[in-house]
């Protein structure tokens, strides 16, 4: 019998972020409203400046001048006092021919197969739709030599910016981005040492909850089948689960660690390597989501029970995990969140890259999402 809470409801274990550097606050108190347009002897005033000026996000200064419903009538007056205070007219055109902008962002994926990242393109259109801006979405990867070749592709664009949702720690893509002084933002991972803005969640912090779990739950074989190790979302989850492991006095069996691609074929395969080992574990954590459906192909395949004999625990939480055919126990990333913050940070950058200075960064908590994949171990006769 399932020991588990109601399906698809998080546990309230979330994690508090551990931030590299705070991102600055991009408000300030409201100044008196003024009626008469500053004088003309500063910088063109942007819609940042107007945000920071009225106290409010660059995203609710565009709904406010187009006349979005959804905004209070208070907060659309106190943005159209800034914006005539600082003479800021939303002349996208004109603006665009002043600062060579063609508001057009580039958005760049790994695998449209991966149903991870169409989850993720949703909001971040959506928002970037809202922000006025265009979207170019490149696919190609960023760890080969076709990556360079995208990289020469996307600088010969007219880009305002790019959002990265592929970079692997060794990466010059992003790197190489940076020294050519082009507005990005880092979404989902992100690479040591560079100063960048970025937006994750809390991999670390979510595995150790995802391991506590299964401990708590009676389980100590618990076996890893990881994504590459070239990511940091691969390498943080993994240590996260160690150091869950580490609390409880026991190590990770070097001999259960697995690793490939973030892929249904990857759980497919290193699940049926692990289910027949001669002494198999009782749980198996997953890189992601889309590795654990594989793995529960696998089980199946095998004849194996989910989770009367195995449990198996996901990452991500897409909207797939909650289907029937898989009731996918997980750990949740806030997903669309993580995406919009992303869009607002790159936006900002691109609108006051002098005025934020050095690279920000948000981490947003992780929740366990309890489903019908885990369960207590199976009792073994030896």
């Amino acid at each position: 019998m399932s020991t588990e809470s109601p399906p698809g409801e998080p546990t309230d274990v979330g994690v508090t972020a551990r931030p590299r550097r705070r991102a600055r606050t991009l408000s300030a108190p409201l100044a008196p409203p003024r009626l008469t347009a500053e004088p003309t002897g500063h910088a063109t005033p942007t819609s940042w400046t107007v945000a920071r000026a009225a106290g409010v996000s660059q995203s609710t200064v565009s709904r406010a001048l187009r006349g979005d419903p959804r905004v209070r009538e208070e907060t659309r007056r106190r943005v159209d006092e800034a914006a005539l205070r600082l003479g800021y007219v939303p002349n996208s055109l004109a603006a665009g021919l002043v600062r060579r902008s063609t508001r057009t962002v580039a958005v760049i994926v790994s695998d449209l197969t991966n149903p991870f990242f169409p989850s993720l393109l949703t909001p971040i259109y959506d928002e970037l739709q809202l922000l006025g801006y265009r979207v170019v979405l490149l696919t190609e990867r960023t760890d080969i030599p076709t990556g360079q070749e995208t990289l020469r592709r996307l600088l010969d664009r007219s880009i305002d910016g790019v959002l990265v949702t592929t970079a692997t720690l060794g990466s010059r893509f992003a790197v190489e981005l940076q020294q050519r002084r082009l507005p990005m933002v880092l979404l989902n991972r992100y690479i040591d040492g560079l100063d960048v803005d970025r937006v994750t969640s809390d991999n670390h912090g979510g595995a150790v909850i995802g391991g506590r779990h299964l401990l708590d739950l009676g389980h100590r074989r618990i076996a890893v089948v990881r994504g590459p190790a070239n990511t940091s979302t691969s390498r943080d989850r993994l240590a996260g689960l160690t150091e869950a492991l580490a609390e409880a006095g026991l190590s990770l069996d070097p001999a259960l660690v697995r690793e490939g691609t973030f892929s249904h074929q990857n759980g497919y395969q290193h699940t049926r390597e692990l289910l027949r080992l001669p002494d198999p574990p009782t749980a198996i954590v997953c890189g992601n989501d889309v590795v654990a459906f594989g793995a529960i192909d696998a089980a199946l395949s095998l004849g194996v029970r989910v989770p009367d004999d195995v449990s198996i625990l996901g990452y991500d939480d897409i909207p797939m995990a909650a289907w029937e055919v898989f009731q996918l126990s997980t750990l949740r990333q806030p997903i669309g969140d993580m995406a919009r913050a992303a869009v607002r940070m790159l936006a900002e950058r691109i609108e006051g890259a002098d005025e934020i200075g050095p690279g920000r960064e948000q981490v947003f908590a992780t929740s366990l999402v309890r489903r019908a994949t885990v369960d207590r171990p199976p009792v073994r006769v030896r």
